[in-house]
C-alpha cells in the first residue's frame, strides 16, 4: 500500500491549477478539500473518505478528489483512499480546528422547537424520504464547481452556527447558508441539475433537491412556491422557486444547502466571484430602503 504525502504535491498542484474552476479548499470541519492524486492512466479511479464514495474528475493530465469535511469531524490526521487498476493509495488530510459562532433564535411556534408525539412520527417519516435525496449518486464526469447564488438577499445565518432556539441548544450545526430576502423573491438553479427530491417537511417546509453529480446535491429550503416536478432537468438560471417562510424559521428567506459525498459543507467556497458582487450592489441598492423588510433564519 503506497502512501503519498498531499503536501509534496501542493507546489505542482498551484502550477497546474487553472484549467478548470475548483472550490476552495479548506480542510477544516464543514470545508471542502481538493486532493490531487499521483495516478498514472485514463480510467478513473475510486476514491473514498470516511467511507464514502468521492467526486474524481480529470484536470488536463490529472486526476483530483474532491471531499467534503463533515462539520462533526474532530481535528487530526485522516486519510482519502483511491483503488485504481487494483492497487490501493493513501493520501493523508489533516484537519484542523475551525470556531463557529453563537446564534440564538426565537421561535414563536413552539412544537417547532418541541414538537409532539404526532409531530415526532410525521418527522421520522420524513427524515427517511430526505435522506434517500442525500446518497443519490449520478455518473456525470464534469460536474459543476463553481455556483451562482440562487437569490439575492443578505446573507442572515452563515453556516456552521451553533444555534440556541428558545434557549435550548441544537444537537446539530447550521448546515447552510441563509439568504433573507421576501416572501415570492425568485429562486435560481446555481447550476445544471436534475430535481431529485420535492416535499413539504415539517421542519425545512417547501423544498427541493438538485442532483449535480458524482455527490453533489444542492437544496433548498423554506420555499413559498416550487416551479419545478420530480426528474426535471434544470439549467443554470432556471427558475424552480420562490423564497418563503414555510418550516422552522423567524422570517422570509432561503436556506440553501449544498452536500458532498453525503456531507453537509459550507456553500461559500462553491460560489463565484462575480455572483458575489452582483449580490454586494443589489445590497447597496436597497440599502436606504427602510421598507426593505427581510426577515429570519
Amino acid at each position: 500500500m503506497k502512501k503519498i504525502s498531499v503536501f509534496v504535491l501542493l507546489f505542482l498542484f498551484a502550477a497546474s491549477a487553472g484549467a478548470i474552476e475548483l472550490p476552495e479548499s479548506n480542510s477544516v470541519p464543514g470545508g471542502v478539500v481538493v486532493v490531487p492524486l499521483y495516478l498514472d492512466g485514463q480510467a478513473m479511479p475510486r476514491a473514498e473518505f470516511q467511507n464514502r464514495q468521492v467526486m474524481v474528475i480529470r484536470d488536463g493530465s490529472r486526476w483530483l478528489a474532491i471531499a467534503g469535511i463533515p462539520l462533526k469531524l474532530k481535528p487530526g490526521e485522516y486519510k482519502l483512499t483511491t483503488i485504481a487498476d487494483g492497487k490501493k493509495n493513501n493520501y493523508p488530510i489533516k484537519i484542523v480546528d475551525k470556531k463557529y459562532p453563537v446564534q440564538r433564535l426565537t421561535i414563536k411556534n413552539k412544537r417547532k422547537v418541541y414538537p409532539n408525539k404526532n409531530d415526532l412520527k410525521r418527522i421520522t417519516a420524513e427524515r427517511e424520504k430526505i435522506g434517500k435525496a442525500f446518497v443519490v449518486w449520478s455518473y456525470n464526469p464534469e460536474p459543476p464547481l463553481k455556483f451562482d447564488l440562487p437569490t439575492q438577499g443578505r446573507f442572515s445565518s452563515q453556516f456552521g452556527l451553533q444555534r440556541f432556539y428558545n434557549d435550548s441548544p441544537r444537537p446539530r450545526r447550521h448546515s447552510a447558508l441563509d439568504i433573507a430576502a421576501p416572501t415570492g423573491t425568485p429562486v435560481y438553479a446555481p447550476a445544471a441539475g436534475t430535481v431529485i427530491n420535492i416535499g413539504d417537511y415539517y421542519f425545512t417546509g417547501n423544498t427541493i433537491f438538485l442532483d449535480h453529480g458524482q455527490g453533489l446535491i444542492t437544496q433548498y429550503i423554506h420555499l413559498s412556491k416550487v416551479d419545478v416536478p420530480m426528474g426535471m432537468r434544470v439549467e443554470r438560471g432556471q427558475k424552480i422557486g420562490e423564497v418563503g417562510a414555510t418550516g422552522r424559521v423567524t422570517g422570509p428567506h432561503l436556506h440553501w444547502g449544498v452536500i458532498l459525498n453525503q456531507t453537509m459543507i459550507d456553500p461559500m467556497p462553491f460560489i463565484r466571484a462575480d455572483s458575489l458582487e452582483r449580490n454586494q450592489a443589489y445590497l447597496d441598492s436597497i440599502s436606504n430602503n427602510a421598507d426593505q423588510k427581510v426577515g429570519g433564519s
